[in-house]
């Protein structure tokens, strides 16, 4: 699992407990100028993953770490799809990060207000 708050003008994600040991991460760090928008997507799971590197994925359980697919970047922590949500990045390492949260509209609702400020 994830949490997501803002710091200024950065987007930070922070991974939680033994998910950094499944992900290799412990917070990843967007400047909110390079973040497209968020949904909460409980559908995502069902989307190819294309190839883990590195990370952690057994279907039905856990997917986590980076994967890329079609060219792009994508982190994933999702262990519950219906507490999924997508973040769309641009000029970023990663072209997605899908976290799990455990309130996904309230963490939609902080991205999307805080990309909308002047």
């Amino acid at each position: 699992m994830a949490t997501a708050h803002i710091d200024n003008d950065t987007l930070i994600v922070e991974i939680e407990g033994l998910d950094r040991l499944w992900t290799l991460k412990s917070r990843l760090e967007i400047p909110l100028r390079n973040v497209r928008g968020a949904t909460a997507d409980p559908g995502v799971i069902r989307e190819p993953k294309g190839i883990r590197a590195p990370g952690t994925y057994l279907p039905g359980v856990i997917t986590a770490g980076t994967f890329h697919l079609d060219g792009e970047r994508i982190f994933w922590d999702v262990r519950d799809p219906a507490k999924a949500v997508v973040i769309e990045l641009r000029d970023e390492r990663y072209a997605r990060l899908i976290v799990q949260v455990e309130d996904p509209r309230a963490t939609v609702a902080l991205v999307e207000g805080a990309i909308a400020r002047p």
